[in-house]
């Protein structure tokens, strides 16, 4: 059956033989015993079918949980935007209750002015580095080109009719 092997002595190995030596057998795995030595019972294959079953029901069920779970919290953020934006509202009409803001909302926005006062509007405080630059003036005479536009029109629609990748809207 398994034969053993008995090493050489050391003294009987010279460096050639020692090196010619063949390593041992590689014992291949029957895969065919293993699996025939599984054993199902009746009970075992209920059993598996109902964990299987079970599964494929409760499967989707996590899913739509999860799913409004999600919804849930998306609902809670939009409620916590919502209060937090009718508050910002109440502040700012209990701002628009008082005279003094609505005095100087007036004064600002409209340029309203208490009788006897003197309003001085400064125009053009824009800073010189912000101020537009002018343009180069245009030229006085006219300059034809020697194009022939209506053959350039032709020759764009039909290149862009016959390429073979269309062009994205960022130019891609």
């Amino acid at each position: 059956m398994t034969e053993r092997r008995t090493p050489p002595s050391s003294s009987a190995r010279t460096g050639a033989a020692a090196r010619a030596e063949p390593s041992p057998p590689v014992r291949a795995v029957d895969v065919r015993g293993w699996v025939g030595g599984i054993r199902l019972s009746g009970f075992m294959v209920i059993m598996l079918s109902l964990v299987v079953l079970g599964a494929w029901v409760l499967v989707p069920t996590l899913g739509t949980y999860l799913d409004q779970r999600q919804r849930i919290a998306a609902l809670e953020h939009s409620v916590t935007v919502t209060q937090k934006q009718i508050d910002d509202l109440k502040a700012e009409r209990a701002r628009w209750n008082d005279p003094a803001y609505i005095t100087a909302q007036a004064r600002e926005r409209l340029f309203y002015v208490r009788p006897g006062e003197v309003v001085y509007l400064v125009d053009d405080d824009i800073a010189p580095a912000a101020q537009p630059v002018e343009q180069a003036k245009v030229s006085d005479t006219v300059q034809e080109r020697s194009s022939d536009w209506a053959g350039q029109l032709l020759r764009s629609v039909t290149q862009s009719g016959l390429a073979k990748t269309a062009a994205g809207s960022d130019g891609r």
